[in-house]
């Protein structure tokens, strides 16, 4: 009876010290999906803070805190950033619909 008990526990131990080993490539594919969920949610805040600063701006320029040269020069670089975020964003969630990992 002693025997069979010792077995059984070296037997858990192996298994449970060989978990990491046995990983499967469907294990690896949600990770790196996880990976790329946090990109895409990255991009999706930058995003939201960009639009964020051109309404600012647009409500400074309203209220007269900045001329209309100053807005129009600050506008076009704020439109200009969210333009190339709004890509990277697409390239994203492109990459992880294809299960393509994160470049680094």
């Amino acid at each position: 009876m002693e025997i069979v008990l010792a077995v059984l526990i070296v037997a858990i131990v192996v298994w449970f010290v060989s978990v990491p080993l046995r990983r499967t490539s469907e294990q690896e594919a949600a990770a790196t999906q996880r990976i790329e969920d946090s990109r895409v949610a990255n991009l999706e805040a930058a995003k939201e803070a960009k639009y964020r600063e051109i309404r600012d701006t647009e409500l400074d320029r309203e209220q007269g805190k900045l001329s209309q040269e100053d807005w129009t020069r600050q506008d076009a670089e704020l439109r200009r950033d969210a333009v190339k975020i709004l890509k990277e964003l697409d390239e994203a969630k492109a990459d992880a619909g294809r299960g393509v990992p994160a470049e680094r």
